[in-house]
């Protein structure tokens, strides 16, 4: 029995627009049927790396293969059969959803661009149910997205995005412009969805409870590069790099008690550009732990378990100081 090829495999990934280095060496794999959540602050370059995965930007460099083929210099037409493979939901559902189409229009519109030319009748057909696979009424197909709310029209996009039974699914923090009241059920969603129908997906978000809920393994990307991967259990545990332990330690808890009693771990200035980014580790400008060799030496890849983690104070067992808890005096001394 032959095993299933990986969703996503991402060489060396580089996307710079200009002098602004958006995406500076990224590598990472998604294996059928997993959720990688990729996480970082605002303009780390996590959007940009899931817009070069279905190539709505073209990459400076690196390789994107999808479901086993090489898709990176694809021309429009070559890459119209395996436009199938990989969907995305955008996060704001009434910028991506066209104002002048009915929504059953606009969820088998996939089907009418897909690479095997699904007739008119089955496309028809299919929207019904894709609308109430998705918590939508078959009514809704004869509406306008302006006559929806926000949380009904992501549901749509959703609706679209799977109509075409796609390998992967890139949700670029699909929860983030809906109110907080129906954030909750569209994630919901997406999880019931993903494990009744098993798609692989690259789950973008800076939202770590969210994470928490839906993926099963993580990745951290700072300032254009991946400064972690590993499995959400081990992540939440036992974080290695200094500002993984800082985004978890800056994310709150239902406790009150426990988040009250919490330390918050100061990361100096604002994230620096990505114009002219630090020497050495990209984050040392930020880190309470920066020592001489952060700011001429590029950290190396750590191995932990399977995943890794990109500092100089990380051991091979994947221990070293935590920034939630570690005297900086102590430990560079």
């Amino acid at each position: 029995m032959t095993s299933q090829p990986n969703a996503l495999e991402i060489e060396d990934l580089v996307m710079h627009f200009g002098p602004v280095r958006a995406v500076d060496g990224v590598s990472l794999t998604i294996a059928a049927g997993r959720v990688t959540a990729l996480v970082g602050e605002s303009g780390s370059g996590k959007s940009t790396v899931g817009r070069c995965v279905v190539r709505l930007v073209e990459p400076t460099a690196g390789v994107v293969r999808i479901a086993g083929t090489d898709v990176t210099h694809l021309s429009r037409r070559q890459l119209r059969p395996h436009r199938d493979a990989v969907s995305i939901v955008f996060q704001d559902p009434a910028a991506s959803l066209d104002p002048r189409m009915l929504v059953g229009e606009i969820v088998a519109e996939p089907l009418r661009l897909a690479g095997r030319r699904v007739p008119r009748r089955e496309r028809e057909a299919r929207v019904a149910p894709q609308l109430e696979r998705v918590g939508l009424r078959a009514e809704v197909a004869r509406r306008y997205p302006h006559e929806l709310s926000g949380g009904q029209r992501q549901r749509v996009s959703i609706a679209r995005a799977l109509v075409s039974e796609p390998m992967l699914l890139i949700a670029d923090e699909p929860t983030s412009a809906l109110d907080v009241s129906v954030q909750a059920s569209v994630l919901n969603l997406l999880a019931d969805l993903q494990r009744d129908i098993g798609f692989a997906c690259l789950f973008i978000t800076h939202d770590l409870s969210a994470v928490e809920y839906l993926a099963d393994d993580i990745a951290v990307m700072y300032l254009g590069q991946l400064v972690e991967k590993g499995s959400r259990e081990r992540i939440f545990a036992r974080p290695a790099h200094p500002y993984t332990q800082a985004l978890l330690a800056a994310a709150p808890v239902a406790d009150p008690v426990r988040q009250r009693q919490r330390q918050p771990v100061l990361l100096g200035d604002d994230l620096p550009s990505a114009l002219d980014p630090p020497s050495g580790c990209r984050f040392r400008t930020r880190c309470p732990l920066a020592f001489d060799r952060c700011a001429t030496e590029v950290p190396r890849q750590v191995p932990i378990g399977d995943g890794m983690a990109a500092c100089h104070l990380v051991q091979p067992d994947g221990t070293g100081p935590d920034v939630r808890t570690a005297d900086p005096s102590e430990v560079l001394s």
